[in-house]
């Protein structure tokens, strides 16, 4: 059995994010960036797919700059077999990002796909219902807990009113919530290990898609800064600032 995972490149979970001067975006200048947290998630259930037998190859896909490749290794020293990078400068939305995956998964006819729910720099979170759309494949999003046999997989979702539990035929695209595992640190030999897979760079010409953005960002801004709070000498005082200062009674 063969499954393809998709990661990206993010700032890093710890960084405190800015925004810059003209608004344009945040900054990433001289920023650490990671793998997004959610595909750790989602590169890990993969790995211990692969280590009980049930998988036989890990492909991972990033896109974006010659850095994702960085981020493709980190997925090499987890247990990743080899890697496909589609490169560009072009900030990829959701539809391109699934548009490729869908060409890459054409090409390599895996048997199950599986991505983090979103990005923590966008958090679209569309990617995956945008993929199975477009295969015409089953989807189980926001899984919690997996358990895969040769020709379905049942998955615990995570969803409003509590769990979901569903049966999906294979192929299928699944996309990680946080409780699902808990991701491994690398090891030493693995990352020396990592150096040496293979990774096959690619162009989005080369599948034919038009990544072209259908979004124009007007304004990014910092968050309004919450006022200072204060104390009420009784209930009555309370109940008089929510009701004729804040409106909410």
């Amino acid at each position: 059995m063969k499954v393809l995972v998709a990661v990206k490149r993010v700032i890093d979970y710890n960084v405190k994010i800015r925004v810059k001067s003209d608004g344009t975006g945040v900054e990433t200048n001289n920023v650490k960036m990671s793998m997004n947290p959610f595909d750790e998630i989602a590169v890990e259930e993969c790995v211990r797919l692969k280590e009980s037998g049930k998988v036989d190859e890990i492909i991972a896909v990033s896109m974006g700059p010659k850095q994702c490749q960085e981020t493709l290794r980190t997925a090499f020293a987890m247990g990743a077999d080899r890697g496909i990078h589609v490169l560009t400068d072009i900030s990829l939305e959701p539809l391109s990002v699934a548009k490729l995956l869908a060409k890459i998964v054409a090409e390599e006819q895996p048997d199950l796909v599986i991505l983090g729910k979103q990005a923590i720099d966008d958090d679209s979170n569309q990617c995956c219902q945008m993929l199975a759309g477009l295969l015409g494949w089953s989807q189980g999003t926001f899984i919690s807990k997996l358990e895969l046999s040769e020709n379905s997989a049942e998955v615990t979702r995570e969803i409003d009113g509590g769990l979901e539990t569903v049966q999906l035929s294979l192929p299928t695209i699944l996309s990680t919530d946080l409780r699902l595992n808990e991701p491994r640190y690398a090891s030493l030999p693995n990352i020396m290990k990592a150096k040496k897979k293979v990774i096959v760079e690619k162009s989005p010409d080369e599948y034919g898609i038009d990544i072209a953005p259908r979004l124009e960002i007007l304004e990014i801004s910092e968050p309004p800064k919450r006022s200072a709070g204060v104390i009420v000498p009784d209930t009555e005082t309370l109940l008089e600032k929510l009701r004729d200062e804040a409106g909410v009674i």
